[in-house]
C-alpha cells in the first residue's frame, strides 16, 4: 500500500479500505485460480495496482463515463481504476472464464457498485458502446485498436477524445509502426520513478 500512497493521497476511507483489501483477496483467489505469478503477488501494489493507476495520472474520467477493460485478466487495470473513480462505470471482459470468476469474487468482496463483468471476446460485444477502452492485455497495439473501434461511441467531429488507453512495456517502435495509428506515449517512470516502470508506457490512441 505504501507505494500507492507515495503517489496518490486523496482517498476516502472507503477507497483506502478497498485498496487495503486487495492484497488478501488476490492471495486468497490466487490459491484457487492462478491469475498472478507467485513472485508478482508479493509486489501486487507496485506491479498491478500502481501500474493500473498510472492511467489515472494522465487521463480525466468524468462521472458517468462508461469504460471497457479489454482482456482484463484478474481485473487489471479495471478494478484499481474502479476504486479510484467510483462514479465511473467499468465493464471488465476476458475470454477466459476462470479469470472473470476472480474478477467477480474480488468486485463483490469489495462492494464495487460500478463494476460489471462478462466472459466473452470483445468481438462478440454487439449491443453496447463505450466512451473509452482501457487494456493491459498483451496483444499488439494494432489488434487492440482493431477490437476497440467497433465498441467505441462516436466522438463529436470537432473533438479528439481518447479511444484506447493501454499499458505496454519495452521498445514499442516496431509495434507502433505496424499499428497504423499515431499514439501518444508516456513513460510511466517519469510519473513514478521506480525501477519497475523504466520501460513501461501508457499508450493513448484517439478516436
Amino acid at each position: 500500500m505504501e507505494i500507492v500512497l507515495k503517489y496518490f493521497s486523496d482517498f476516502t476511507d472507503t477507497q483506502l479500505q478497498q485498496l487495503q483489501a486487495l492484497s488478501g483477496l488476490y492471495q486468497e483467489w490466487n490459491e484457487k485460480i492462478n491469475v498472478i505469478s507467485r513472485k508478482d503477488i508479493e509486489s501486487l501494489y507496485e506491479k498491478h495496482v500502481l501500474h493500473s493507476l498510472s492511467i489515472a495520472a494522465v487521463a480525466e474520467f468524468p462521472d458517468g463515463m462508461q469504460i471497457l477493460d479489454l482482456g482484463t485478466g484478474g481485473g487489471f487495470p479495471g478494478i484499481p481504476l474502479a476504486i479510484f473513480f467510483p462514479q465511473v462505470k467499468f465493464h471488465l471482459v476476458d475470454s477466459i472464464g476462470k479469470k472473470i470468476k476472480v474478477v467477480q469474487g474480488v468486485s463483490e468482496a469489495l462492494g464495487l457498485q460500478n463494476v460489471t463483468y462478462q466472459h466473452t471476446r470483445v468481438e462478440e460485444i454487439k449491443d453496447r458502446k463505450f466512451d473509452l477502452v482501457v487494456s493491459r492485455a498483451v496483444a499488439p497495439l494494432k489488434d487492440l485498436w482493431r477490437w476497440s473501434k467497433p465498441v467505441l461511441k462516436k466522438a463529436p467531429a470537432h473533438e479528439q477524445q481518447p479511444g484506447l488507453i493501454c499499458l505496454k512495456g519495452g521498445d514499442l517502435t516496431e509495434e507502433v509502426a505496424e499499428s497504423g495509428v499515431r499514439p501518444r506515449l508516456t513513460n510511466i517512470y517519469k510519473l513514478f520513478p521506480e525501477d519497475f516502470f523504466l520501460e513501461k508506457h501508457i499508450v493513448v490512441v484517439n478516436k
